[in-house]
């Protein structure tokens, strides 16, 4: 059997909000499910259920750091971990130069259509702009 190759798909993005607003989007089911999936649910075992079209994708948040950063490792349909797992990474960067705020994604995912992915995440950062009015 061999074994798909994953895409690290890395992208800086320009958003006017700071980060105390902007993180409870990237770390709450209710702040997810505004601008990033359908839904997001999150069960006792901290375990989220984030649902794209209908269909179940769990995550764990493995990594946080309060107003800075938050990480999601995808699990299989049985909650469980496997090898070589699809992740995001959701950041709260700013530029000591300018005061500018980004919001750094990373995708490591299965999905190996930089370009379908890029059209994603742009999406997904107008949708999320527009929530917190950045």
């Amino acid at each position: 059997m061999t074994r798909a190759t994953k895409t690290k798909f890395v992208r800086e993005y320009p958003i006017n909000a700071s980060a105390k607003l902007l993180y409870p989007y990237l770390s709450s089911p209710s702040g997810l499910s505004q601008w990033f999936c359908d839904d997001a649910k999150i069960n006792e075992d901290k375990i989220f259920n984030f649902i794209w079209d209908g269909r179940s994708h769990f995550a764990e948040m493995t990594g946080f750091r309060s107003n800075r950063s938050v990480r999601f490792l995808f699990l299989d349909d049985q909650k469980k971990h496997v090898p070589d797992a699809s992740y995001i990474d959701f950041s709260i960067e700013s530029s000591e130069l300018t005061q500018e705020q980004f919001l750094k994604i990373v995708d490591y995912t299965d999905e190996d259509d930089v370009e379908e992915l890029e059209e994603l995440w742009d999406n997904l950062i107008l949708n999320l702009r527009e929530t917190v009015g950045g």
